[in-house]
């Protein structure tokens, strides 16, 4: 597989920081073209979420450059990149505690990765942030870690109910802030012509997935000029629909 990629990022309209760090990576291996994207959403609540963030984005990083290359090697197995995700969240977690003693101040980050390897795409996520497959339609392919989705899945909330929640920005886990972290973790087909979409949970409060259809559906993104315009002009309309919270968004296109 070949990918176009494209990306923005954006303060938003309160803010006087971006606390959201992202990650594009590609290499070139026995097993084709492999992708690594992340995005990370350092906690607006808490002090330092730029730094949280960018945290855990170099844990990634590294992980990316000296662990992968041995799983590939091994052949890539489901549990064993789930263990080594589990992983670099643990190392990362204890990197921006111990950063938080040290300066008498609580941080924390969202997580949610996406890695492409041959026609499989494996996603892990903690917090948030999401990542959302384009093709005939929209579709979310990870679950959030909120207390709004935990009483959507227990039945004590309708999903309308949950979008309009004072409490929906309340999460059930950070990496950093939380004393233990279990990912959530997704596998699936890659298949050309797909647009995945990464972001922070600022580009969608209010945008529809109907909208983000429009925009990023795969007749549309066809090179990377259109991917950044498309996702420029989506951030702008975040914008001018007074979103308060940072605004990042990946796009991702999987070529023929």
């Amino acid at each position: 597989m070949k990918f176009t990629t494209a990306y923005c990022t954006d303060v938003g309209t309160r803010k006087k920081t971006n606390q959201d760090s992202l990650l594009i990576l590609q290499a070139e291996t026995k097993q084709g073209t492999v992708l690594m994207a992340s995005v990370c959403d350092g906690m607006g609540g808490l002090a330092k979420g730029e730094v949280a963030s960018a945290a855990m984005v170099g844990v990634l990083n590294e992980w990316f450059k000296k662990d992968l290359p041995q799983l590939l090697k091994d052949g890539i197995k489901s549990e064993e990149l789930r263990s080594s995700w589990e992983k670099a969240v643990s190392d990362a977690g204890r990197k921006i505690a111990a950063y938080g003693e040290r300066n008498h101040v609580e941080l924390g980050t969202t997580a949610v990765v996406l890695l492409i390897i041959a026609d499989t795409f494996y996603i892990m996520n903690v917090g948030d942030s999401r990542v959302y497959m384009i093709t005939d339609a929209v579709y979310q392919l990870t679950k959030d870690q909120t207390y709004v989705q935990q009483e959507v899945d227990l039945g004590r909330m309708t999903p309308q109910e949950a979008m309009m929640s004072s409490q929906k920005g309340v999460l059930l886990q950070c990496i950093g802030a939380s004393s233990e972290v279990r990912p959530n973790f997704v596998a699936g087909d890659v298949n050309p012509g797909q647009v995945f979409m990464i972001c922070c949970d600022g580009f969608r409060h209010v945008i529809q997935p109907s909208e983000f259809y429009e925009a990023f559906n795969p007749d549309r993104m066809v090179d990377k000029q259109a991917m950044e315009q498309a996702a420029s002009d989506m951030t702008q309309l975040n914008i001018a629909r007074g979103e308060e919270d940072n605004i990042s968004v990946i796009l991702i296109k999987v070529d023929a």
